[in-house]
């Protein structure tokens, strides 16, 4: 089975399906709806479901709608639920509470998890100071899954023309990807999502590489994944990776824009997309274009 969760705003849900070929119409779960007035009750984002030692958890940015002078979402933090049962859409969704760096307990979304020799990572878009709103990526190791362990640190901030554009600067939306060799890649999105320019971005691991030495891991120079204004495409990001059922195909799943936002904000008008993508002889992903939403796609091999 496949199963897919997307921003709701106020509750928390899971689609299922045994073809993502037809996730448009597979039936919908509300796993999770948070206590009116509790500090994640308002603006759900960014839910996350990830397997980890036979347990379901969803990491989700939320806050209680407390804002700050030019921060409206200044309450944003990530919380984890855990569920034990087979199937995440069933059984009973613990609250585990907030997951953060006590040494730097502010602003926080996007979380996700790294899973490497052995280890267990959080990776996040984050800030350096309650002061600066630039977003940056950090990480920190994880003691369990709903818990860091020391402090966290800064991986990348945006700094290249294509991630600067907006304001602030903007690097968010981190997702792992490994090859079939088990190098480690990370996709992440930049420049703001109210933007046309949002895009993807990666972060290389390097062999034999720790994890959490910002040096082991380097920029490309240009984004991966990029608008493709002749097939009515605008702001591809914030993405996830997946396999056709036969395991032969790697598939990108992303949320976009079908016209120019002209900084109208990160909205409802975006819609989630997925096309195929590759690897090199190399081992490095290679995405391609993002296709036109009235592109007719072959369906993930297996189906």
């Amino acid at each position: 089975m496949y199963y897919y969760t997307h921003t709701l705003g106020d509750r928390i849900g899971l689609w299922k399906t045994g073809a993502m070929s037809r996730l448009s119409s597979a039936p919908y779960t509300t796993v999770y709806t948070p206590t009116a007035g509790a500090a994640d009750s308002r603006d759900l984002w960014a839910p996350e479901l990830h397997l980890i030692n036979n347990k379901w958890y969803i990491y989700y940015t939320a806050g209680n709608g407390a804002s700050a002078p030019g921060d409206p979402f200044a309450s944003q933090r990530i919380f984890v639920l855990e569920n034990s049962n087979t199937d995440p859409t069933t059984g009973n969704w613990m609250a585990k509470g907030r997951i953060f760096d006590a040494a730097n307990d502010f602003w926080a979304i996007d979380g996700t998890v790294l899973e490497h020799n052995n280890n267990l990572y959080f990776l996040w878009s984050g800030r350096n100071s309650t002061a600066n709103d630039k977003q940056n990526i950090y990480i920190a190791r994880m003691s369990n899954p709903w818990t860091i362990t020391g402090n966290r640190v800064l991986l990348k901030s945006p700094t290249l023309p294509w991630e600067t554009v907006g304001d602030p600067d903007v690097a968010e939306g981190p997702q792992i990807l490994k090859n079939s060799a088990g190098r480690v890649f990370l996709i992440y999105s930049g420049s703001g999502c109210w933007t046309d320019e949002y895009a993807l971005g990666m972060l290389t691991l390097k062999d034999g590489g720790d994890p959490m030495t910002a040096g082991d891991w380097t920029k490309s120079a240009a984004p991966v994944f990029t608008k493709n204004e002749s097939a009515s495409v605008y702001g591809p990001g914030h993405n996830a990776f997946f396999t056709s059922r036969d395991g032969k195909e790697n598939w990108i799943i992303y949320h976009a824009n079908s016209r120019p936002m002209n900084g109208s904000g990160c909205g409802n008008s975006r819609s989630p997309r997925m096309q195929k993508f590759t690897f090199d002889s190399n081992g490095i992903p290679q995405f391609g274009t993002p296709v036109s939403s009235a592109t007719a796609l072959p369906v993930p091999s297996g189906e």
